[in-house]
């Protein structure tokens, strides 16, 4: 009974070496297709950014733009506004939440 035992157990330890070896293969190759597909991947994102970076360059844009007829061009003198920075308050004219409540509703801004 005692040897019966012991070769189940050889054979039972046998097989289940047998298997987790093959396990440990079948993730192997599971991991090196992933890391290949990984690769695909970053070298497609790659392109696709190169592409991205040179469809958005102002040459492209102007090309394409004549390309489609778009009758886009420069901007006239006449359609530039020229905003000025508002200079800042001195710190002693007082709290600036009170002058902003104080305002009337449709009272044109400085």
């Amino acid at each position: 009974m005692k040897a019966l035992f012991l070769c189940l157990l050889m054979a039972g330890s046998a097989v289940g070496y047998v298997w987790q070896k093959s396990q440990i293969y079948q993730l192997g190759q599971q991991i090196r297709q992933r890391e290949i597909r990984l690769a695909q991947l970053k070298d497609t994102n790659q392109k696709l950014g190169d592409q991205l970076a040179m469809l958005r360059s102002p040459t492209m844009l102007d090309k394409r733009a004549r390309e489609l007829n778009l009758g886009l061009g420069p901007a006239q003198p006449s359609q530039i506004w020229r905003l000025t920075e508002p200079s800042p308050e001195p710190a002693g004219s007082g709290n600036a939440a009170s002058r902003l409540a104080a305002r009337q509703p449709g009272a044109a801004t400085q």
